[in-house]
This record gives C-alpha cells, structure tokens and sequence, in this order.
C-alpha cells in the first residue's frame, strides 16, 4: 500500500514542558499520546561540524520525531513536488516526520543535539537515499 504523503503531512508537536520543585524542566513524550506511532528506536546527532548536512533521505515506511534538545538545526522536508523549511531550536517541540518525506538537516548550530524517535528498528531496505530515485518512488518521474 503506498499511501501518498506531502510535506502539509509534516508538523510541529508542542510536547509537554513540565517545570520541577528541584529546578530545571522535564518533557516526558508517550507513545500515541504526544506522536502517532510506537517508538522502537531512539538514536541521536552531535558533534556534527559547521556547514555539515546530515539526512539526505526518505522512508518508505518509518515515521519519526525530530527534536533539537540542545542548540538548533533546520530540517528541509521534500514530498517530489513542494518543499518546507522547519527550524528546530526547542527541546519541547518536535517535528513529526511521516513515511515518504525527503529530509535533510542542515544549518546546525555549535553543540546542537538532534534527538530522533523512530518508529521501527533500523532496516537499510526502508531507506530511499537518491532524490530521482524518491521522485519516481512517489510517482513524480
């Protein structure tokens, strides 16, 4: 089944920003609570050098949360015919990312982390990694 996704399907979770007693914030993220999916893998970026770009790749299936915990970062999302530009610089906000969504993660900011919820485990075959490739995938070539 290859149900059609755009980047309007791609959108800013607000999760919950939870001041404590003891100092300090917590945000806890549920499954189907705060994001649509099961999560099965959490993975992170760091260290990732000035002018470097991370992603460049979609899903066929995977859906994912990305959160800039520390620092900022931009994240270009592509559906084969529209593109946005989502800049993540909040720990409480994520971007939800649906299968079938091209990304890239660009402009990150010194000591930046970049938290990713996924919703399977890593599987190389779910990867489209060439942008024609994503095109034709989606009907677009």
């Amino acid at each position: 089944m290859n149900l059609q996704t755009s980047c309007e399907d791609c959108r800013i979770i607000a999760l919950p920003s939870i001041e404590s007693e003891r100092k300090g914030r917590l945000t806890p993220i549920y499954n189907f609570e705060h994001i649509p999916f099961d999560i099965k893998r959490v993975y992170y970026l760091y260290d990732v050098p000035a002018g470097s770009e991370r992603g460049g790749h979609a899903h066929r299936e995977l859906q994912q949360l990305i959160i800039s915990v520390s620092g900022s970062f931009d994240v270009v999302v592509k559906d084969g015919e529209q593109e946005k530009i989502f800049t993540l610089n909040r720990p409480f906000y994520g971007l939800y990312m649906p299968r079938q969504i091209w990304r890239e993660l660009t402009n990150f900011s010194a000591g930046s982390i970049c938290l990713v919820l996924a919703s399977s485990l890593y599987d190389e075959h779910d990867y489209i990694r060439d942008y024609e490739q994503f095109q034709a995938f989606k009907g677009f070539l």
